[in-house]
């Protein structure tokens, strides 16, 4: 489904974000990606749909190459990847509605958006997506109103409206507390089990790795440094990631 080759990213101060990342994700796959802050994590998932520009290297979605998409053909390949914020990335003053029926935009008309002209499908369907997250009666509260958790999960319902094959999500729970991360790891999960959606997810806790992922990719200093399966982080897999200081904290959070 999506083959990332040699991808590299400079920044213009001369930071070097990815270092020739290489890996392969399939169909049905729940992979997270781990490393220590800055170690490229979110700069790896925004180059995979171009909200940045990688410098080097291919992405390849379904066959199609993502890095040299223009235009129309860039558009259709984003409504099959849907993403998901650490900072939930919504329109805080507008509805609950209206930030979820904003994830079908790639699939209506400029004119028709801006004027609020959806059609009863969509609206439908955003309900339905409301619904599955939990959030039926939150559909007319404003975004700001709610708390972070729900907020993300408004987040996911917004990225289940364009239907997508692979969601996106760059650390979805940096800012969550424990329970409410399992809950919004949990509707990944049933996306990935129920409707057969890849899910591709950067994550700082290892208990959270070891439950919901099935395969691991970890980065440092952008460049990747494993890739397996959970059980297979052991302590010194731990440190070999994450350097000698982050011991203590191995079994508990990452």
């Amino acid at each position: 489904m999506l083959v990332v080759e040699n991808l590299t990213k400079t920044f213009p101060n001369g930071t070097q974000a990815l270092r020739g990342v290489s890996f392969n994700v399939q169909p049905g796959e729940f992979l997270v990606v781990i490393g220590l802050s800055g170690s490229g994590k979110s700069t790896l998932l925004r180059c995979i749909n171009r909200l940045i520009e990688p410098t080097s290297g291919k992405v390849y979605f379904d066959g199609q190459d993502v890095t040299t998409a223009n235009g129309h053909d860039l558009r259709a390949i984003r409504r099959q990847i849907g993403m998901v914020f650490q900072q939930f990335n919504l329109v805080k003053r507008s509805s609950v509605m209206t930030n979820v029926l904003s994830g079908r935009l790639g699939y209506n008309s400029t004119l028709s958006t801006t004027f609020g002209l959806w059609s009863a499908r969509d609206k439908d369907a955003a309900l339905k997506a409301l619904t599955r997250v939990g959030l039926a009666n939150k559909a007319t509260a404003r975004a700001d109103a709610l708390s972070g958790g729900q907020q993300q999960r408004v987040a996911i319902a917004r990225a289940l409206m364009q239907e997508p094959k692979l969601l996106m999500a760059d650390e979805p729970v940096a800012s969550l507390d424990p329970v409410l991360s399992h809950s919004i790891l949990q509707h990944l999960e049933q996306l990935n089990k129920n409707d057969n959606v890849t899910v591709l997810c950067s994550l700082h806790f290892l208990d959270l790795v070891h439950r919901y992922a099935t395969r691991v990719i970890a980065l440092k200093d952008g460049l990747k440094v494993f890739e397996g399966l959970p059980s297979e982080i052991d302590r010194a897999k731990f440190k070999e990631i994450y350097g000698e200081e982050a011991q203590d904290v191995s079994a508990t959070r990452i």
